[in-house]
């Protein structure tokens, strides 16, 4: 999830490389997390394709997960519910990821990696199709269950994976930055258009082909990938003893917490003030959301400055929709939503693989678990405050989070455990 102006250094220049000290404020330092395998990693053009290909899986993921939020009211309608209860939807996958990203490695320490991500794309596809024929809300819960275990799942593994076939972490966590921000940008106001044209239910089909075809791509181009050695319980014990992770978790957890209490509400709150432009206005969402992946990649230099200011930022755009009462308004406060959203995956990645440079696949699970229990706990809490007091009530409280997570990482350093 992130991109980088620097130079992008190979981990294996590691022995001719002394500036560890640089390590806080350099993720793509020589010292970066899980160094590429001789027998897997490849270079140049290759490593591009590898990278793109592995950002396509986070483009079908992503978009499975948030596309409740472009077609809501017809997806209530149709299942004969409330709007805040067909948002129940992202916290049932959000629920299964919190409980799948940090026990996967451990139930699976040796799968081949490969075979684990093309596994979980076709239970996402699966997932999807349920969706398309369920009768009703239970369901469909059911299958967004399975979503969230392939989430959970693809993201724990694909940044520790891809830095080892490449050596590059820029190069990857830039591409994984673009597959979130296609399915933003591209994903959610797509949804809102195409499920007033064929309906919702089509919309979800659509999205299951998308996975279909991540996965042959996947398999046509990422070499097999062992498991590293020592992944599992005892890694994520080891993890789990670092206060500083931890705390960084919690602060995570809040700027998670802080969109996803508003987020499956974001068409309800636009259609309120200019109701003949909500896919547009997603759009610009999305174009936000773009900035903000890159912007979080450049400004990973400051990486604890970075990693305050983008739920600073957020803060600012959810008391603007909140009370926007025209167009321009709530346009420019849409637009800061997704610059500031969208800074958070790719700085807060960077924050817990640069204090845990050599155990990134457990700490990356742990950044998982803390985004997926913050959706399900926010989708809960902004439910119940839309169906009670309206979507703005729902923003305000995201904002009030937004504002403690900016706190946490303005007062944490970035220093990475020396073993």
């Amino acid at each position: 999830m992130t991109c980088s102006t620097r130079e992008d250094r190979g981990v294996q220049d590691a022995p001719d490389a002394p500036d560890a000290p640089d390590a806080p404020d350099a993720p793509d330092a020589p010292d970066a997390p899980d160094a590429p395998d001789a027998e897997t990693r490849v270079s140049g053009r290759r490593a591009l394709i590898t990278a793109l290909a592995l950002s396509t899986g986070t483009a079908a993921l992503v978009g499975s997960e948030f596309v409740p939020a472009g077609v809501l009211p017809q997806m209530a309608s149709d299942l004969r519910v409330t709007e805040g209860r067909a948002g129940l939807a992202v916290a049932a996958t959000a629920l299964a990821g919190a409980f799948t990203a940090p026990t996967i490695a451990a139930l699976l320490p040796r799968a081949e990696r490969r075979a684990v991500l093309l596994g979980l794309l076709a239970l996402a596809t699966i997932s999807n199709l349920v969706v398309v024929v369920a009768p009703g809300l239970p369901l469909v819960l059911l299958a967004r269950v399975l979503l969230g275990v392939a989430i959970a799942g693809y993201w724990s593994f694909t940044f520790s994976i891809g830095v080892r076939v490449t050596g590059r972490p820029a190069l990857v966590s830039t591409a994984l930055a673009l597959g979130t921000s296609a399915a933003t940008i591209v994903g959610v106001p797509l949804a809102s258009v195409l499920g007033d044209l064929v309906g919702w239910r089509a919309v979800f089909a659509i999205i299951a082909a998308v996975s279909v075809l991540s996965a042959l791509v996947l398999r046509a181009v990422l070499p097999p990938v062992p498991a590293l050695p020592g992944a599992g319980i005892e890694m994520m014990k080891q993890v789990l003893r670092s206060r500083l992770l931890m705390v960084g978790i919690v602060g995570v957890g809040l700027a998670a917490l802080a969109n996803f209490t508003a987020y499956p509400y974001i068409r309800l709150a636009i259609a309120e003030v200019a109701p003949a432009s909500v896919a547009m206005v997603l759009l610009a969402w999305g174009i936000g959301g773009l900035v903000g992946n890159l912007a979080g990649g450049y400004l990973a230099r400051w990486l604890r400055w970075a990693t305050a200011a983008a739920p600073a930022i957020l803060a600012a755009s959810l008391v603007t929709v909140a009370s926007a009462e025209h167009a321009a308004l709530l346009v420019l406060g849409t637009v800061a939503w997704g610059v500031g959203f969208n800074m958070i995956p790719v700085t807060t990645q960077l924050w817990v693989t640069a204090v845990e440079p050599h155990r990134a696949e457990a700490a990356v699970s742990l950044q998982v678990t803390a985004f997926q229990t913050a959706i399900t706990v926010g989708a809960v809490l902004g439910g119940a405050l839309v169906d009670g007091a309206g979507y703005p009530a729902a923003l305000r409280l995201g904002a009030v989070a937004a504002v403690l997570a900016a706190l946490v990482f303005i007062v944490l350093p970035v220093r990475p455990r020396i073993d």
